[in-house]
C-alpha cells in the first residue's frame, strides 16, 4: 500500500514541475515586442512534400515514355518488388527476357531522368541489383 502512494505522490511531485503555458497567453521580447508563441509543426516541411511531388510527377511522366513491355517489367520488378523469376511466371516469358527488358527500360529511364538532372541521374538508378 505504501508503494503505490509513494507512486502517486512522485507523479503529483512532477506534475507540479511542469508548467502549463497558454497558447492565446501574449509574450513580450526583450524590447517589449509581441512574440508569438512558436510551435513546431509535425507535419511534412512544405518544400519537401512540393519537391516529392514534382519528382512523382517526373519519375511518373517518364515511365510512361517506356513501351508497354519494358514499362510492365519495370513497374513489376522496380515498383512491385517482384522477384525476376515471379515477374517472368506472371507476363509468361522466360528469364533472359525479363533480364533484358529491365535493363533496357532501365537505361532508358536513366537518359530521360538525365534531361531533368542533369549528369546526377546518371547514378540515380543502377543498372544492376
Amino acid at each position: 500500500m505504501r508503494i503505490a502512494v509513494n507512486v502517486a505522490l512522485g507523479k503529483l511531485r512532477k506534475r507540479a514541475l511542469w508548467k502549463e503555458s497558454s497558447l492565446d497567453e501574449p509574450r513580450e521580447g526583450e524590447d517589449g515586442s509581441y512574440l508569438p508563441l512558436e510551435i513546431e509543426s509535425w507535419g511534412e516541411d512544405p518544400e519537401k512534400a512540393c519537391l516529392n511531388t514534382e519528382l512523382q510527377q517526373i519519375l511518373a511522366e517518364v515511365i510512361q515514355k517506356l513501351d508497354p513491355k519494358s514499362r510492365t517489367i519495370f513497374t513489376l520488378r522496380d515498383v512491385e518488388k517482384f522477384s525476376i523469376e515471379e515477374t517472368a511466371k506472371l507476363l509468361g516469358v522466360t528469364i533472359p527476357v525479363v533480364k533484358t527488358r529491365l535493363l533496357r527500360s532501365r537505361l532508358k529511364l536513366r537518359e530521360e531522368l538525365t534531361k531533368y538532372f542533369g549528369k546526377d541521374a546518371r547514378n540515380a538508378m543502377p543498372t544492376s541489383r
